[in-house]
């Protein structure tokens, strides 16, 4: 059975067993009311089956309420195919930056008209090869290094990658910079002062008192302050040699040169490296978080496609022609799976659901061509006609294609991935 296919077996189970209509947690709470709903229907179901030996007032025999060490088997199973150790719980502080945002609304086909970043371009090279992407804030441990003399002074930033997968190979990283526009000065006078150079270093060894900072010059860029925009830096080798090649991470090192010197009156003040600002004072909580630079990585796990293929939006198929078909004859199905069903849209940040759609129906003697059918399925049917106890072909997916989810981790990390097989697109008698 394929995972996509084991996906929703377990999804169907957990609604059937939960009624279809619990909005609630696969896993009850220790305390509270999830939990003292649960036992109270579980009493209501015992005692109904007592007082009815085991027959409610139908003459059917009533579901019991599943254990709880079932639904924690099943919530287990469903996050392993996520790939998950455990149920994400995100901390109030968790953000999600607006660039994933648009990469998820990008990479989906869905709501692009709703760009935080009209400018945007889909990074078709760093997806070609990933099918995750991740997203680091440093950890605020900025400190100011010396550099070198009559230069401005560098600030480290250090990201955590220890939430990255063993089996998750990296193969590039950006450094996301902010740049404020500035504005209110004669254009004429402030066009040569206006350019600054950035560079970004990795810190090749710890700083130790009376010794200078050891670096190494990843990406470089000159930029004008007249305009507002995000810079993205190539950090790969760093973050490839920390991951893939063991080597001790030490962070990354920002400065902000001006061209001329002698001209520049700002000191770079237009580029967000650091919460506390360069006139004095300090950024306030909701414009840092917006502003923030952003570590972000392209991996793989060797699952499935890469993120390029991007999906389109979704339309009905052969709509037009299932009127003309035996309806009850193999074909699709809607099905659609919400998250909040199963208690996890506090940490699944897009999409709220998604129509995973489902097969069945008959495969019936004479095959059709519409049903889809192999060799196989063709024979079998055909011995099933002149001997019943050879059974009929099934009704199964032909097709199937992936999603792309935008979620937090259990260590409150942005992820978007994308999960092979979570979408029948064709069904046939195999």
């Amino acid at each position: 059975m394929t995972p996509g296919n084991r996906l929703l077996m377990v999804i169907l189970l957990c609604r059937v067993l939960l009624g279809g209509t619990n909005r609630a947690s696969l896993i009850p709470a220790e305390t509270g009311k999830k939990k003292v709903v649960g036992d109270h229907l579980q009493q209501q179901q015992q005692r109904a089956g007592e007082a009815g030996d085991g027959e409610g007032a139908s003459g059917t025999s009533r579901r019991p309420f599943p254990s709880h060490e079932l639904l924690r088997g099943f919530e287990a199973t469903l996050l392993q195919m996520f790939g998950l150790r455990r149920r994400p719980q995100p901390s109030k502080a968790a953000l999600v930056p607006s660039y994933m945002l648009d990469l998820y609304r990008l990479q989906s086909g869905e709501e692009e008209e709703k760009l935080q970043d009209l400018s945007l371009q889909y990074p078709e090279k760093s997806t070609s090869r990933a099918n995750t992407v991740r997203s680091f804030h440093h950890e605020e441990h900025l400190e100011q290094v010396p550099g070198p003399a009559n230069q401005p002074a560098r600030l480290r930033y250090f990201f955590n990658l220890s939430s990255v997968p063993s089996g998750e190979a990296i193969s590039s990283a950006e450094l996301r910079l902010f740049r404020q526009q500035i504005v209110g000065e004669d254009e004429a006078s402030s066009w040569e002062r206006g350019f600054h150079r950035i560079n970004i270093y990795e810190v090749m060894k710890p700083l130790r008192r009376g010794e200078d900072l050891a670096t190494r010059l990843l990406d470089t860029r000159l930029v004008h302050h007249n305009v507002s925009r995000w810079e993205s830096f190539d950090v790969s080798p760093a973050v490839i040699r920390w991951t893939a090649g063991g080597q001790p991470n030490h962070g990354l090192a920002v400065e902000v040169v001006p061209l001329h010197p002698a001209l520049q009156t700002h000191q770079g003040s237009h580029v967000r490296i650091s919460r506390s600002l360069p006139q004095g004072g300090r950024l306030g909580a909701g414009d840092w978080a917006r502003l923030r630079p952003l570590l972000v990585t392209f991996s793989h796990d060797g699952r499935g496609q890469s993120l390029l293929t991007r999906r389109a939006k979704r339309s009905p198929k052969h709509a037009h022609q299932r009127a003309r078909k035996n309806k009850k004859n193999c074909r699709r199905h809607a099905l659609y799976v919400d998250f909040s069903d199963v208690g996890w849209n506090d940490w699944i940040v897009a999409p709220p659901g998604y129509q995973a759609f489902y097969c069945h129906g008959d495969c019936p003697f004479p095959l059709a061509d519409h049903l889809n059918s192999t060799n196989h399925a063709i024979v079998q049917t055909l011995v099933n006609s002149v001997n019943g106890s050879i059974p009929k072909a099934c009704c199964v997916p032909t097709e199937l294609s992936a999603i792309s989810m935008l979620y937090l981790d259990e260590y409150d990390k942005v992820v978007l991935k994308n999960y092979q097989e979570m979408v029948v697109e064709g069904c046939g008698c195999r």
